[in-house]
Formats: C-alpha cells, structure tokens, sequence
C-alpha cells in the first residue's frame, strides 16, 4: 500500500524534465512521484511568474497528487531544485501541509549578494527538510546553509557534495540515491 508520494519542481532555468528530478522519480519507484511544470514554462515564457503564483501552482499540484493517490495532503513530500524546493518550502512555511520537503541547491542568496537573505519563512517549517547542496555553490555556501536552517523548527538533514556548483552536475544518480534513502526513512502513516 502507498502511503506517501512525492511532488518534484524544477528550477527556475529548467523544467519538469530535468535529469535530477527524472533520476529521483526513477530511484523512488515505487512510490508515486509527480513533477511539476510551473505556469510560466507552460506558456512558453523563460522569466519566472512571481512567487505567490508559483506557490498556487505548488498548492494545486500537492492537491492532485493527494487526490490521485488518494493519500492525505499530509502524506506528500514536497521539494525540487533551488528556486522550485524554495516555492515549496514557502508554501509549507504558509500553512500547506507535507509529510516533508527535499530542497536540492537551495537558493539561499543571490550569487555574490549573502546580503539578500532567502529566510524569512525558515521558522516556519516544522516538518522534516533534506538539503542537498555543492560545497560551491554560490547561492549557499555549506557554512551559511548551516547557520541558517538552524531557524527551521522541524528536523533538518544536511548533505553537501564536494566540489559541486549550483547545478550539481553529473551527480544526478547521488542526488537521487540521497533523496530516495531519506524520503524512504520518513515516519510511515499510522
């Protein structure tokens, strides 16, 4: 019996059809996964729609895949890449329930601007986050990226992959081995 399911969103440079998230899907199997092309890809459109509708979009998929697998909103880990994982964590941060979040490169600051702090919402977050992050990645080094999930309230696991930038190249097999391994230690339903 399945009793969670997983909803994957791409960064904002990409798509649903990115090689990381297809590499989780298929490392997860059986266990349901559904990603998500955001409303601004959809259209053809390259600059992402603002955050609240990107949250909607992130909502409304959570919902279909609740209803589809029949599973209670609360049994759907929620995640992606960088500002897809971030669209997540905001909308759980609001109130929208998740079994947990996966939040791969997280989008801590802008590239060269540790000034303008993505965190805001991290006390918010009582459920169970997996990071997964290059120790290079200019949007999060793994010292600021510790510092501040310390805010998150809900258990927080870290991995970092040495010498890996911001897409994480060629590390589509570790990334989906990582996320399978710790989506599939999640609490089972009572």
């Amino acid at each position: 019996m399945v009793d969670r399911a997983v909803l994957l969103t791409p960064g904002a440079g990409t798509d649903a059809s990115h090689p990381s998230l297809l590499a989780i899907e298929r490392v997860l199997a059986p266990v349901p996964v559904r990603r998500l092309d955001f409303p601004y890809r959809l259209a053809g459109r390259k600059a992402p729609d603002r955050p609240p509708r990107l949250i909607a979009a992130v909502e409304e998929a959570a919902a279909e895949l609740a209803a589809e697998t029949g599973l209670d909103p609360a049994r759907i880990v929620l995640g992606g890449r960088s500002m897809g994982g971030r669209m997540c964590s905001m909308a759980v941060a609001g109130g929208l329930p998740a079994l947990g979040l996966v939040l791969v490169a997280y989008p801590l600051h802008p590239p060269g601007r540790p000034d303008r702090l993505r965190i805001e919402h991290l006390p918010d977050l009582a459920v169970p986050c997996l990071f997964v992050s290059g120790t290079r990645d200019p949007f999060a080094s793994p010292e600021e990226l510790t510092s501040h999930v310390a805010a998150i309230a809900g258990p927080v696991t870290l991995r970092f992959l040495e010498g890996k930038r911001h897409d994480l190249r060629g590390a589509d097999g570790e990334i989906a081995d990582l996320v399978a391994a710790w989506v599939r230690e999640l609490p089972e339903s009572a």
